[in-house]
């Protein structure tokens, strides 16, 4: 009998004890619904939440669908907005121009925060460029100027253009007169490229290498659940950050020490260690310590945070080039008849910069684009404080607000859904001032990209010398033009062309 009385109690907790978790799953579950619903007030978004995860696993599974939804709900509302819930945090949609404008206008402490990714600081930690405010973050800027002024553009062009037309040399032989998908071999272009023109002399072929192996252990990681154990993506991308970025502080180590010694700058962080060495050298002259931001470490994440931002950017934009330009011949015509007056593969030389910024139709061509297809489609914050956002709406503290530049992109142009570089070649339309506010591919305000000039430059010379040296052709099938993210935008079928050699002789430096 005492057994099953003591069996009977033993019960009675167990069952007690379930009733209490259910309980607080009810609980949990019924605080969480009705924030969200606070949060969330008249804007469109799902009426009821998944607990904790929210949405997250339907816009990992299919980022594209996910955003075209929440662009839909937020222009059929006629708000402007629409809301959700991911991994604990609301979130907010931006899809008004002028909406994103308030957001990018307003990065402070007190207002919005710059991410990057939605799990940026995690990823790769809180002291990148993104993440500074104030004066701190104008006094970076100041320092990093000189990396994109039109003499360092200049230094780049030669380097750029050794490393892509080796890259084309060899997708040509390769190419075996079968289509051959773009996506990895632009993407291992700009890996090189962005190497040789951030830290050129500075990394040896065997660091290169390994240097690749680890970046392509981040990009894994940046569309995985964010999950930080040990067998997860997401973990082993947040390392190999750290180790990337150890490897950069090394090279911006050395480009001081070269700089010093009065040497010519010869890469991106040369340029930018000229600027550094004299800062820190005047600081100890004064008997002060050395300006923030300048050791070995910081350095090293913030050019992280440069050729992060270059390399997926830039492989999203040069396939989107190459699917525009081949799919409008006409546009195709006037690139090759304006190339083929300043430059020939055959003429044994390399563009100058004057050359390349002789190529006014081009460079209309490069901008509708990133028009077209801006490649980092929305832009992560966080809001600090609430903000009031319209009249009407206050953005909660701690929201995740996505501005969307590809909405924006297709807002206010004259047919903005045609593919038109000469919006922004014509002199009578000049949609590049009309409806400049509208395209926010490089973001706007105070954290607006710094390296945008870069970014066009990068794109003007790959098509100029793409075109020039190779006739390509489409492998067209049904939805090979559809978004696909990774993270960036790029064709669902990654820009699968046939190629053939178009110039006489392929030149060679």
């Amino acid at each position: 009998m005492a057994e099953l009385l003591r069996a009977a109690a033993g019960f009675l907790d167990l069952s007690t004890a379930a009733s209490f978790v259910a309980a607080a799953v009810a609980l949990y579950f019924l605080v969480e619904q009705l924030s969200y619903h606070r949060k969330k007030g008249p804007l469109p978004g799902p009426p009821l939440v998944l607990p904790f995860f929210g949405s997250i696993v339907p816009m990992v599974r299919d980022p594209t669908q996910y955003w075209v939804v929440k662009a839909a709900q937020a222009r059929e509302s006629g708000l402007g907005l629409a809301a959700d819930f991911l991994v604990g945090r609301f979130v907010l949609f931006i899809r008004d121009s002028e909406m994103s404008h308030q957001v990018f206008a307003n990065v402070r402490p007190d207002a919005f925060h710059v991410l990057g990714h939605p799990f940026g600081k995690k990823l790769w930690g809180e002291h990148n460029l993104i993440y500074k405010f104030g004066d701190e973050h104008k006094d970076l800027r100041r320092r990093i100027a000189p990396n994109f002024t039109p003499r360092a553009l200049s230094t780049y062009a030669a380097l750029q253009q050794r490393v892509m037309l080796a890259h084309m040399r060899r997708w040509l032989d390769h190419s075996g007169g079968g289509a051959t998908s773009l996506r990895v071999p632009c993407r291992d272009m700009n890996l090189e490229t962005s190497q040789t023109v951030f830290v050129g002399p500075y990394l040896d072929d065997k660091a290169r290498q390994r240097f690749g192996d680890e970046y392509n252990l981040f990009n894994t990681g940046v569309m995985a659940m964010p999950v930080d154990l040990p067998g997860f993506a997401f973990g082993r991308s947040r390392l190999a950050v750290e180790r990337l970025s150890h490897m950069l502080a090394g090279c911006a180590r050395e480009s001081k020490a070269r700089m010093r010694a009065g040497r010519e700058p010869e890469c991106l962080v040369d340029y930018w260690m000229q600027e550094i060495v004299r800062d820190i050298d005047e600081a100890a002259a004064a008997g002060l310590a050395p300006p923030a931001n300048t050791d070995d470490k910081d350095l090293g994440n913030f050019l992280f945070d440069f050729l992060f931002a270059a390399q997926d950017a830039s492989t999203s934009s040069l396939c989107w080039a190459v699917s525009a330009l081949e799919s409008h011949p006409d546009v195709l015509a006037r690139v090759r008849a304006e190339v083929a007056e300043v430059w020939s593969p055959e003429s044994g030389q390399l563009m100058t910069a004057d050359t390349i910024q002789g190529m006014r139709y081009t460079q209309a061509v490069a901008r509708e684009v990133v028009r077209y297809r801006p490649p980092a489609t929305l832009v992560p914050h966080m809001a600090g404080e609430s903000f009031k956002l319209t009249e009407w709406y206050t953005v909660p503290k701690g929201t995740l607000v996505f501005p969307s530049v590809y909405e924006s992109s297709f807002q206010g142009f004259t047919s903005p859904e045609e593919f038109d570089p000469d919006r922004f070649f014509s002199e009578e339309r000049r949609e590049d001032v009309v409806y400049k506010r509208n395209y926010l591919a490089f973001g706007a305000g105070g954290h607006q990209c710094i390296g945008q000039r870069y970014a066009l430059y990068h794109l003007v010379l790959f098509m100029a010398l793409f075109v020039s040296v190779a006739d390509f052709r489409r492998d067209r099938t049904e939805g090979c033009d559809d978004l696909e993210y990774l993270p960036t935008i790029v064709p669902k079928d990654g820009c699968a062309v046939f190629l053939k050699q178009r110039c006489t002789s392929f030149p060679s430096f």
